[in-house]
């Protein structure tokens, strides 16, 4: 029960409301079929910034992890 509580407060992040609500945005407009060529810039930058921090994220966590075995 923590971890959903957990996962729910970082879901709950400004990076992460507006990657919801972009991602709805592109959803609605796909389906209506009125996607420019800039919005699609737009979103593909947001979108591959919010995952690229995430990454990073897990990598840190990763190289910390294992400095921390090496040094034991």
């Amino acid at each position: 029960m923590e971890l959903i509580r957990k996962r729910l407060a970082n879901l709950m992040s400004v990076k992460s409301l507006v990657t919801l609500v972009l991602t709805a945005v592109f959803a609605y407009m796909a389906v209506t079929g009125n996607i420019s060529q800039d919005f699609m810039t737009i979103y593909a930058v947001i979108i591959a910034f919010y995952f690229g921090t995430q990454s990073q994220k897990t990598q840190d966590v990763i190289d910390i992890k294992g400095d921390e075995n090496v040094s034991q």
